[in-house]
């Protein structure tokens, strides 16, 4: 792995939040989690929140009473052990680690929780995907609001090396927003690839861009695809499997923004197919 320049140094994960949930895959995520959180020195922080289940009635009224209350209560706090005792066992020999958990919506406390770190990696739920439970949380429900950089992780992997990197470049604030949040991970590539697709993909900045990678300390290289015919994901895809890549980074976008780069587009594919770890910034 070559050695980063001071200027690849100053800008660094100082910690890392994994919400852990008790479906398919839990342990696989939380072990990349945790292999990447020692790999970069940071901090791990596991999460886990569950909602109190009551019975309801057909006219949507809750039936509430001590006894049920109680009984929902006991089981949240059992899984919510679990969770706990999973995180413990992955993460045994780590540095630094720190535990939080709640009796809330999983989705609204791992917001609240993303504040004490820099990076956010989640399970990919896509609607092929196996359940994660009540506990997972779905990264297309998280990224838009978090604030945070998310890293989504395919079924099936548990490591990642980042040795290669393809960047999915659109000069947009959301692009430019992804590139900065992995400047940690960019500095320790070998390869890293600036993808731009499309007609206007020379009219991108890509060469500032490689420059401005440069002074980081990251020796980026432009591709440019202006004449493609193939869907945005599927030429992401095929760069990042030329070039051996196993990580892709790339902003993620609202309803509102080009038609082809809208969040029910590429950046949704990209959340719920990429078959790579993708670094995704809103």
């Amino acid at each position: 792995m070559p050695q980063t320049s001071p200027a690849a140094d100053a800008r660094r994960y100082a910690g890392i939040i994994a919400p852990v949930h008790l479906g398919a895959g839990a342990e696989r995520t939380l072990r990349l989690a945790s292999s990447l959180a020692q790999r970069l020195s940071c901090r791990l922080i596991g999460v886990a929140a569950k909602d109190i289940e009551l019975p309801y009635y057909g006219d949507g009224t809750a039936k509430v009473n001590a006894l049920l209350v109680d009984t929902a209560r006991t089981v949240a706090t059992e899984d919510l052990a679990k969770a706990e005792a999973l995180f413990r066992r992955v993460v045994e020999g780590n540095a630094a680690v720190e535990w939080r958990s709640a009796i809330q919506e999983p989705r609204g406390f791992a917001l609240t929780q993303a504040r004490a770190a820099d990076l956010m990696v989640l399970a990919r739920q896509g609607p092929a995907d196996e359940s994660q439970g009540r506990m997972g949380i779905a990264p297309g429900d998280i990224v838009m609001n978090l604030g945070r950089p998310v890293l989504v992780v395919p079924p099936g992997v548990e490591t990642l090396s980042a040795k290669s990197i393809v960047i999915a470049w659109k000069d947009t604030r959301e692009a430019r927003r992804a590139l900065w949040d992995a400047l940690p991970l960019l500095g320790r590539a070998e390869v890293v690839k600036l993808l731009a697709i499309g007609a206007d993909a020379g009219e991108q900045g890509t060469q500032d861009v490689c420059d401005y990678l440069a002074q980081h300390g990251v020796a980026a290289r432009a591709v440019l695809r202006p004449d493609s015919v193939k869907y945005i994901v599927d030429e992401i895809i095929e760069l990042a499997q030329d070039e051996g890549a196993d990580l892709i980074v790339a902003g993620a976008y609202g309803h509102s923004r080009m038609h082809e780069w809208i969040f029910g587009g590429v950046t949704n594919d990209l959340l719920e197919t990429t078959p790579f770890c993708c670094l995704m910034s809103h």
